[in-house]
């Protein structure tokens, strides 16, 4: 089998990218051929069957010259003009296959999601797609609306994370960990969405009752200038940490180490970090979505004091971890590989079940 999968590609790391990474990491470990067109800002020399195109144009010259049976599209976030017209040159080219995974959690919410027709220009490239996964119940309803045949949506957690690694701390990061307790970790872009503002203007209140806690944003964004003034005008400035990006397998130490991971969110889909988090057995908290896996502190968004009581909760729960470094984590991968097999003809030697999936995690 040979898959071609267009959408983010770390660094930076973020949900969507560790999804595409998990099912690489699947068709390789299976003797599948898995390459990768990046389709974020960041380039870097193409390496590994990843490439990083630097114009619409060259996008789909790879598309056209390289060889591959199924091409998988992720989207999340908006679905721009842009990515309507990429989908529907994803769907055009004769002889493949073409899936796509909305990842958008509170797409189907938000005012366009709520237009959501068969005669509109997002339903027409829709429903030009072989199989569409949906990462929840409510994009998958969402896509019917839109006119998707229910034999072509297959509802499939993106949860799909890598073996656990043994990495160590970074230095920096390892120092402020041993200098703080307790450690809030928070993982995320560092845009509007994720309230960011919130958790550090809490810390204050935090540290009134836990002197030595800590807060470790991990992420990138477009307020990354903004958020470091406002940490560098609090009185406790050297007690959060703006770390940056940072690599999967050293989040996954950080959720191990710290005591409890936030996720504060003005809208949100199903977070990959949420989950990671859980099976780690760290305390999470975060903003209710709707849609969040069950053993979380829920939270309605923009409130302070709900905040505050959900964080000491949390530290009056003893760690349970299920998982250990070396294991692996709940790993959906397998039901997108159904996906891909069922799409490719028996002429191939592989049976077409015409089977819907439906492996969503609540």
């Amino acid at each position: 089998m040979r898959v071609l999968q267009l959408g983010p590609y770390p660094p930076p790391h973020g949900g969507v990218q560790t999804n595409l990474v998990a099912i690489r990491q699947f068709l390789k470990t299976r003797g599948d051929w898995s390459g990768v067109i990046n389709l974020t800002r960041h380039r870097k020399p193409a390496a590994d069957d990843v490439y990083y195109p630097r114009s619409a144009f060259e996008t789909l010259w790879l598309l056209l010259k390289l060889r591959y049976e199924i091409i998988h599209l992720h989207i999340g976030g908006d679905v721009s003009p842009r990515l309507l017209a990429l989908s529907l040159v994803c769907c055009s080219i004769p002889g493949k296959k073409a899936v796509l995974t909305f990842h958008s959690g509170g797409y189907p919410a938000s005012k366009a999601g709520r237009t959501a027709h068969p005669r509109t220009l997002r339903g027409f490239v829709l429903r030009r797609f072989d199989a569409i996964i949906a990462v929840n119940r409510e994009i998958a309803a969402m896509l019917q609306r839109f006119g998707v045949a229910g034999g072509r949506i297959h509802t499939i957690c993106p949860f799909a994370a890598p073996a656990l690694e043994t990495a160590a701390l970074p230095d920096r990061l390892q120092s402020f960990f041993q200098s703080h307790s307790p450690v809030f970790l928070t993982v995320g872009l560092l845009e509007p969405e994720y309230d960011l503002p919130l958790q550090i203007e809490l810390m204050g209140r935090i540290r009134e009752t836990f002197p030595g806690a800590g807060l470790v944003i991990a992420g990138s964004g477009s307020l990354e200038d903004a958020l470091r003034r406002h940490i560098a005008g609090t009185p406790y400035s050297t007690d959060v940490m703006l770390y940056g990006d940072m690599p999967h397998a050293v989040t996954l130490r950080a959720m191990a180490e710290c005591d409890v991971l936030l996720r504060t969110t003005l809208y949100d889909g199903d977070s990959v970090a949420v989950r990671e988090a859980l099976a780690l057995g760290t305390p999470v908290v975060a903003t209710d979505n709707g849609m969040r896996p069950a053993g979380i502190h829920l939270i309605p968004p923009r409130d302070p004091q709900a905040l505050t009581g959900a964080i000491r909760a949390c530290l009056t729960i003893p760690k349970n971890p299920t998982q250990t470094p070396g294991s692996r984590l709940d790993d959906h991968s397998e039901e997108v590989y159904g996906v891909y097999r069922d799409l490719l003809p028996t002429s191939q030697g592989v049976a077409h079940t015409g089977r819907r999936v439906e492996s969503c995690c609540k």
